[in-house]
């Protein structure tokens, strides 16, 4: 079958800018729409983004727990773009954001890496990293189905409606082992008000953020022949699972062995 990706693309981006619009999952109508598939629709959306103004800033990945990737048939984690215009920044350890709408918006506390360079030795990623926060990604499924494959996923860019990045910590070269070491450690909190909603931590993420990164980077140089670079961002997966978010509602989350900031956002 043959797959028109920019008509898929143009449906997709469509779907995030009217909240009231769901769309079937791509990998719902029919044989054929394979992970080639889903990035070339993935690279369309970003192609319209584009044309519509947006910058690209980084990516943001997807599937990091490797326990799931035998039964979803994965080698590797996913990702898409995040764009200028979805990408946000606290002003100290407190932020606002307004969503243009709630049809199902989940919130997922990150480690945000900012790049000064591509990824060199895998062996030693942070490396190439310029500075490390506490962030929150902010998803939506714009799908009719409640189930979907991580091939609809990659072609909806992620389900990336928002990122909100924390106050940044540099990472500075005699600090990279105790990094590492803690990367892989850390505990989060996340908290909706006064109430404790969940507890996670960097083995969430691939066992360590750190490991991530090292991952996302060789796959993306296998798959594009071009990886992470000088000034991206990488939100690096989800320390807890999704929770629901509504409008007026506050969110924080703090780490516990890590040196970062916590992060508080309302939703206006």
């Amino acid at each position: 079958m043959s797959i028109d990706t920019l008509a898929l693309a143009t449906e997709l981006a469509g779907a995030f800018q009217d909240g009231s619009l769901r769309v079937a999952a791509p990998s719902t109508r029919g044989e054929g729409f394979d992970m080639d598939a889903a990035y070339a629709t993935e690279a369309a959306v970003a192609k319209i983004r584009c044309a519509g103004g947006a910058k690209k800033v980084g990516i943001k990945v997807g599937y990091a727990n490797k326990a799931m990737w035998r039964v979803l048939k994965l080698e590797t984690l996913v990702w898409a773009h995040m764009y200028d215009d979805t990408v946000h920044y606290a002003h100290g350890r407190a932020a606002d954001l307004a969503l243009p709408y709630y049809r199902g918006a989940k919130i997922e506390p990150e480690i945000v890496f900012k790049m000064k360079d591509a990824v060199a030795d895998a062996a030693n990623p942070l490396a190439a990293v310029e500075w490390i926060a506490l962030g929150f990604e902010i998803v939506d499924v714009p799908f009719t189905e409640p189930q979907f494959q991580p091939v609809d996923f990659v072609a909806a860019w992620g389900l990336h409606q928002a990122l909100v990045v924390g106050e940044p910590t540099r990472v500075e070269p005699e600090a990279i082992p105790a990094l590492m070491d803690a990367l892989a450690k850390f505990k989060v909190r996340l908290w909706k008000g006064p109430e404790m909603v969940e507890e996670g931590g960097g083995r969430n993420s691939l066992k360590s953020p750190a490991l991530c990164l090292a991952e996302v980077a060789g796959a993306m140089t296998k798959r594009t022949g071009a990886s992470l670079g000088a000034g991206d961002l990488l939100s690096s997966g989800t320390l807890t699972s999704g929770s629901p978010v509504a409008k007026g509602e506050v969110w924080s989350v703090e780490a516990e062995g890590l040196p970062v900031e916590g992060l508080s956002l309302r939703f206006l």
